[in-house]
């Protein structure tokens, strides 16, 4: 089973988010399944460094304004195909933007969808895949150009990563996309007056999956659909929540080689040395409060807004803060300000540092995640697997992948964390609240970590559903 993959971001060589996590891990995650997974990635500068003294595979005289080629390359273990266009994504600055969006985002995603579905119905040369899996929107229009293109039955899935990106852009730019007019139809990409790059991949795909089962069922509701409700109901049996796996390799406690001190389920006292640090770096003083950290975008989506408006109750309560973020200007300047107020009981750094993280899930006692939404979210993985105990609020992946300490649970030996309901500043203080008195309690608290690090936080079931769900996309024919 050959499966071309296609995503606008990469780890381990370009990030902004978790959809490069699971581009990165999926590959790996299903070569054991018989699954041979090659991804297209946008030839960014870092990517095309990675890549150099790759094969040319297929090449471009214009597309969509310049001259390109697909590359066939290894690198970081993983096999990509890189459209390499220097009119597109040689520039300075981030991935879709320096500031603000690159006004052009539109045709440099509709360059990677239409390499995609060449590359899909032609092969690249000697290599031809089985089913193509597009990620969020910058890939989706991959779907439509096969559907409205030489290969109208190929099989194909569409990942929605989050819901709220859309890659919504005026009519006006349909003509540019070389696709014929009866495309720009309710049931093909028009979206709202405009064209709908997500719209059009679920409209197409053979199958739409989400990254968690909760999620899959929240989208199709007024609340969470973000307008694309109706359509995902009447895509129906077609929709499927998988959650997401992590690296197990990458994020191991007991040789993890950013933290001051590795250690296992067994040896949790090895974790002090860990938090030393963490109060050294955030500028803590030393106690035996526990510190509570938020590793974050720093966004409404994130529920940032209701951390920044429970700071001083939440430092009241008994616990500390160390926070690594960026994202609106406004709430990072409301958490640098509370943490100001709480000298030595709260620090912020701005911006964000891989092996911070890594120390911060090593050393902290709880990762608080309070997001209205959360598709799966991968942070309060990592936690389970380094004994940071996950206070998040009940929705998406959080509540698919936390187990509530609730009575009941912490008696059975359960509970791998705390649940609040979302957007709440009182839910979040009071499960705050719990979660310092859950810590007086040593036992129950250790019991809880270990519970948690014993999750199977692996990709090993999500790629068998994966790799499922391809074969039964190619039977179908």
């Amino acid at each position: 089973m050959k499966v071309l993959s296609v995503a606008s971001e990469i780890q381990p060589l370009v990030k902004t988010g978790g959809l490069a996590d699971v581009a990165g891990a999926l590959p790996a995650a299903l070569g054991p399944l018989g699954v041979e997974m090659r991804t297209l990635v946008p030839g960014y500068p870092a990517v095309l460094a990675a890549a150099k003294g790759g094969r040319k595979a297929r090449a471009y005289a214009d597309l969509f304004g310049g001259g390109a080629a697909v590359v066939e390359a290894q690198a970081a273990g993983l096999s990509l195909l890189v459209l390499d266009a220097p009119h597109l994504f040689d520039r300075p600055g981030g991935l879709y933007g320096n500031g603000a969006d690159w006004p052009d985002n539109w045709r440099r995603f509709a360059a990677l969808a239409r390499a995609a579905a060449d590359i899909a119905a032609d092969g690249a040369p000697a290599w031809r895949p089985d089913v193509l899996h597009a990620h969020d929107w910058q890939a989706a229009l991959a779907p439509a150009y096969l559907r409205y293109g030489a290969a109208p039955r190929f099989p194909s899935v569409v990942t929605i990563h989050n819901l709220a990106f859309q890659g919504h852009f005026p009519a006006s730019i349909f003509p540019e996309l070389g696709l014929p007019p009866q495309a720009m139809s309710v049931d093909g990409v028009e979206y709202y007056g405009g064209v709908g790059f997500l719209k059009a991949g679920l409209q197409a795909a053979g199958a739409i999956t989400t990254v968690s089962p909760t999620y899959a069922r929240e989208i199709r509701t007024p609340a969470f659909g973000m307008g694309l409700d109706g359509l995902l109901n009447l895509r129906g049996e077609s929709v499927v929540g998988i959650l997401n796996g992590i690296d197990t390799e990458a994020w191991n406690p007991a040789a993890d080689p950013y933290l001051a001190a590795a250690f296992s389920a067994r040896t949790l006292g090895a974790r002090a040395r860990n938090r030393r640090t963490v109060e050294e770096r955030f500028g803590l003083e030393p106690g035996g409060e526990p510190i509570a950290c938020v590793i974050s975008r720093l966004t409404w989506q994130k529920g940032m807004d209701v951390l920044a408006g429970e700071f001083d109750r939440l430092l009241g309560a008994g616990l500390r803060l160390a926070i690594l973020g960026s994202g609106d200007r406004a709430l990072e300047g409301a958490l640098l300000a509370g943490a100001a107020r709480h000298r030595g009981r709260a620090g912020i750094v701005v911006g964000y540092d891989e092996e911070l993280a890594h120390l911060m899930q090593g050393g902290c006692d709880a990762i608080l995640l309070p997001s209205r939404f959360e598709p799966c979210g991968l942070t309060q993985l990592y936690a389970l697997r380094y004994g940071c105990v996950p206070v998040v609020a009940r929705t998406g992946g959080l509540a698919d992948t936390v187990i509530d300490a609730n009575e009941a649970a912490v008696s059975a030996g359960a509970a791998t964390g705390l649940m609040f309901t979302p957007g709440n500043g009182d839910a979040l203080a009071d499960a705050c609240g719990r979660m310092v008195e859950l810590h007086g309690d040593r036992r129950a608290w250790a019991a809880m970590q270990r519970q948690g690090m014993r999750a199977d936080v692996s990709w090993g079931r999500s790629a068998a559903r994966y790799a499922d769900l391809y074969r039964s996309l190619v039977s179908k024919g």
